[in-house]
C-alpha cells in the first residue's frame, strides 16, 4: 500500500473519527461549551430570543419561516429550519393592555452522523401599558419547549472497521453505543420594555432581558446524573428612528450568555418606503449589515410588499476559522407574513418597524 493511499486512509479515519465524537460525545462531555442554536437575522425569532417580545409589532398577527445553512464550505453543513406564528389580543375594552401567544417549532442537523435537534416552544406574555400617549407597554413573558436530540449510529464508523487500508462496515465496532435520542423540557423567561419619544413618536425603542434552562434537564445521550445544560441569559436591544415618512433606520443588539459562551451582534438596517397608501407601506426596500464580535460580518437585504416581507443575510466568516472557511460563513433566509383581522380596534402597540 503506497503512502498517498495510507494518507488518504488516516484521513479519513480521523475525519469521522472527529465527526463521531464531536457530536455523539459533545452533550454529555462537553456540557459546559453547548451553546443553543443561533440566528444572524436574530430580530425575527422573539421567542428564542426574550419571550417578552412575543407579539411586539405593529400588525394583529405574524407568520414566518427561517432557513440558515452554515460551514457547507468546511464538512457537512448546520441546516436549521424554524417556523413561527405570534398574536395578540386586548385584555378589555377599558384599558390598552393586551395579551400575546406564540408558537415555535424548529429542526437543526448537522455532520456525518446527522446530528439532530428538534424542537417546540410555546410562548404568553403580558403587556401592560403604562403611557398609551407614547405607546409605552412593560411586557412579562414566559415560553416552554420541548426538545429532542439524536444521532445516526448507522452512519458512524470506527478504527476497528478499517483493516489492512480497507473499510468493511461488517467488521465489529467494538465500542458501546448510548441511546442516541434523548429528550428535554425547556423554560424560560423575559422582560421587555418598548415605548417613544418626542412629541410626533418618530423615534421608538426596546428593550429587554430573558433567560432559558431554568429548570437545568439532565443534558446527555447517557443520562449521565450531574450533566445539566447551561443557562442562557440574553439582553435585547433595538431602536428606530423614523427620519420621514420615507426613511427610517432601525439599529438591533442581542448579547447572549450561556457558560463559557458569549456571542454579541449588532448593526442596522436602513429602509426606504418607495409607495404607500394612508394605511400601509406597500413597498418597502431595507439594506443594511451585523457584526458579529469575533466572528462574522453580516450584510443584509429585505424587501417588503403590502403584508409579505423576504429577508436575506450572508454570513462573511472573519474569524481564526478563515483559513479553513475561505471566509464563508453562512446564509440565511426568512419569509414573514404579517396582517391585521377584521376586527381589528387600532389600539395595539407601536413598536420598532422590522
Amino acid at each position: 500500500m503506497n503512502n498517498l493511499y495510507k494518507n488518504k486512509v488516516v484521513k479519513k479515519i480521523c475525519r469521522h473519527a472527529v465527526a463521531f465524537f464531536l457530536f455523539l460525545l459533545a452533550p454529555p462531555v462537553f456540557v459546559h461549551a453547548q451553546a443553543d442554536i443561533h440566528f444572524s437575522q436574530f430580530y425575527e425569532t422573539s421567542i428564542l430570543r426574550n419571550p417578552a417580545l412575543t407579539g411586539v409589532f405593529e400588525d394583529d398577527y405574524k407568520f414566518g419561516v427561517y432557513y440558515r445553512n452554515q460551514w457547507s464550505s468546511i464538512a457537512n453543513p448546520y441546516q436549521t429550519g424554524l417556523i413561527s406564528a405570534e398574536t395578540h389580543a386586548p385584555v378589555s375594552s377599558r384599558n390598552n393592555d393586551f395579551f400575546s401567544f406564540g408558537l415555535l417549532g424548529y429542526a437543526d442537523e448537522a455532520g456525518d452522523i446527522d446530528q439532530k435537534i428538534t424542537a417546540i416552544y410555546l410562548a404568553l406574555s403580558y403587556n401592560k401599558s403604562i403611557n398609551p400617549d407614547h405607546n409605552t407597554y412593560l411586557s412579562v413573558g414566559f415560553t416552554g419547549g420541548y426538545l429532542q436530540y439524536s444521532f445516526d449510529a448507522s452512519k458512524a464508523t470506527f478504527n476497528n472497521q478499517y483493516q489492512n487500508g480497507h473499510f468493511d462496515p461488517n467488521n465489529p465496532i467494538l465500542e458501546t453505543l448510548p441511546n442516541p435520542k434523548f429528550t428535554v423540557l425547556d423554560a424560560g423567561g423575559g422582560i421587555n420594555l418598548n415605548s417613544s419619544s418626542g412629541g410626533d413618536n418618530k423615534v421608538t425603542y426596546v428593550i429587554g432581558v430573558a433567560g432559558y434552562h431554568f429548570n437545568q434537564a439532565n443534558f446527555s445521550y447517557a443520562q449521565v446524573p450531574g450533566l445539566t445544560e447551561e443557562m442562557r441569559w440574553n439582553g435585547n436591544l433595538g431602536i428606530s428612528i423614523n427620519f420621514t415618512d420615507a426613511l427610517r433606520f432601525m439599529i438591533q443588539g442581542n448579547y447572549a450568555l450561556q457558560g463559557s459562551y458569549t456571542e454579541a451582534i449588532f448593526g442596522g438596517l436602513l429602509s426606504w418606503t418607495t409607495a404607500s397608501t394612508a394605511s400601509q407601506d406597500i413597498f418597502v426596500l431595507s439594506l443594511g449589515a451585523f457584526y458579529r464580535y469575533g466572528d462574522a460580518i453580516i450584510p443584509v437585504i429585505k424587501v417588503k410588499h403590502k403584508h409579505m416581507a423576504l429577508g436575506v443575510s450572508y454570513d462573511v466568516n472573519i474569524s481564526n476559522l478563515t483559513p479553513a472557511s475561505n471566509m464563508q460563513g453562512g446564509y440565511e433566509m426568512t419569509l414573514f407574513m404579517t396582517g391585521y383581522y377584521s376586527n381589528n380596534d387600532g389600539r395595539l402597540t407601536v413598536c420598532p418597524r422590522y
